[in-house]
């Protein structure tokens, strides 16, 4: 399901999402792949011109320009190819073409990620001068929690395709409340040397998205998970059980592992190496 303005847009037919493609727009991942080599960036940033009925075809070249101009690129640049430009450049462009038809909504997917860091503050700084001028609307799509910081007015985070907290980035960054959360932030660089924060290390492996644990998705790996009420155990033992578990599930398990855990004979010697292995007490009480 994805609802904009009250609009459930599976369901669009196919006039009523071109109608719509001229508030909503995308920029992204990967500039180089997303321009047409064989274009110029006039045929590029002027099509969307000309299928959206912007301008005449006659002030189409003028707005164009007009459009480089405003991403911090040269009128000029409009006869050149995608291949002739910088990475950071050929984002600009990418920014160009949405901004031509001029969209109130823009989903930027990983709008920096394949650029160097020296030009990434740039396209940031961009995108933000752009929704202060145009009073634009953003959704990001990233990783790079730099990125979320500097840009973001409210941040949804999300495990196995889950939303696990959604808060302003005041909120979520100084006060989080999901553990995957505070896991993702304490794991940011922290150039102090002197710095004693501790980083929070998820023990396990990340389950598969298209077949996802039950309940809360994040249990197999939560450093605060809780034990049923029914049994006496320590959390780090109730999480070493779980951890086997999911081994065992996923096949992930050594092959001599897996072959002596079902066996109701297996000797004690062995039932003991695989609790010592895994995390596992000796002995758990009823």
């Amino acid at each position: 399901s994805v609802t904009y303005r009250d609009t459930e847009l599976t369901e669009c037919s196919r006039s009523e999402l071109r109608e719509l493609r001229s508030e909503i727009q995308y920029v992204f991942q990967d500039p180089l792949a997303s321009l047409n080599p064989q274009l110029t960036v006039a045929d590029i940033v002027g099509e969307a011109l000309a299928v959206h009925d912007v301008v005449p075809p006659d002030r189409r070249d003028e707005r164009v320009r007009e459009l480089l101009e405003t991403v911090g690129l040269q009128a000029g640049h409009a006869t050149r190819y995608p291949h002739e430009f910088s990475g950071g450049q050929r984002q600009r462009i990418g920014i160009a073409r949405a901004l031509a038809v001029e969209p109130a909504f823009i989903v930027c997917d990983e709008p920096v990620s394949s650029l160097d860091v020296s030009v990434q503050a740039g396209i940031l700084n961009l995108l933000s001068d752009l929704q202060e001028r145009f009073g634009l609307s953003y959704l990001i799509i990233t990783h790079d929690l730099s990125v979320v910081e500097h840009i973001a007015d409210r941040v949804a985070v999300m495990y196995l395709g889950e939303l696990v907290e959604t808060g302003t980035t005041t909120e979520v960054f100084d006060f989080p409340s999901h553990p995957y959360t505070e896991a993702l932030l304490s794991a940011i660089p922290e150039p102090d040397p002197c710095w004693a924060g501790d980083r929070i290390v998820l023990e396990g492996s990340v389950p598969s998205a298209t077949d996802p644990p039950s309940g809360c998705r994040f249990h197999t790996r939560c450093p605060r998970v809780i034990p049923p009420a029914e049994y006496d155990l320590e959390t780090d033992s109730f999480r070493s059980i779980m951890a086997l578990r999911t081994r065992l599930a996923e096949a992930d398990a050594d092959a001599g592992l897996e072959a002596l855990l079902p066996r109701p004979d297996a000797h004690e010697d062995v039932t003991m190496a695989i609790r010592d292995a895994s995390g596992i007490p000796h002995r758990l009480e009823d």
